[in-house]
Formats: structure tokens, C-alpha cells, sequence
């Protein structure tokens, strides 16, 4: 679960935060939730739109994008996306 305080975040925040934890696969709450711990104050309201999207797709297809399985598609190609990746690929590591 969060580490993060939802305290302070406006209602909007506050729900994609829940929901990213809370994807239904404990992995993808991982990834995701560690990730909207991190980042979710910080996003422009552009940002939380995109992330909103990314959000809804389905647990395995962007499982896929992140680990590089497969190609993201163009409409989910941000750099909220991008941002996620590099959040969780170590230091070094290539695309």
C-alpha cells in the first residue's frame, strides 16, 4: 500500500493515487503505485491526463510496455510513460 500521505492532494490526486495501487494485480500496484507515490504532486494537469490514461489500460499491455515486450502504442506514448519506465529501470540500463 502507500507509503505516501494523500494529505494535501486535491480530490483528482487523491483518487489516481487510490487507483494506482489498487489495479488488482499486486505487481502492477507496485510499479504503479510506487511510481504515483513519487510523482503524483508534481504533475501539471496535462500530466494527470496522461496519466490518467495510462492508468486505464489494461494490466497486462502495460506490463509489456514497461518491461519492453512490446510496442507502445503512439496514443500512449508520453512522457508520463516514459517517465514511469526510467522510474523503474536501473541506472544504466538501455531503452
Amino acid at each position: 500500500m502507500t507509503e505516501r500521505s494523500s494529505e494535501g492532494l486535491d480530490v483528482r490526486r487523491r483518487k489516481l493515487l487510490f487507483r494506482a495501487w489498487r489495479r488488482g494485480v499486486r505487481e502492477m500496484d507496485l510499479i504503479v503505485g510506487r511510481f504515483a507515490d513519487a510523482f503524483i504532486d508534481k504533475f501539471d494537469e496535462p500530466a494527470l491526463d496522461d496519466f490518467e490514461r495510462l492508468i486505464e489500460a489494461p494490466n497486462a499491455e502495460l506490463y509489456a510496455w514497461i518491461t519492453g515486450d512490446q510496442k507502445v502504442p503512439a496514443n500512449f506514448d508520453t512522457a508520463v510513460l516514459r517517465q514511469l519506465i526510467g522510474f523503474h529501470r536501473p541506472a544504466g540500463e538501455g531503452s
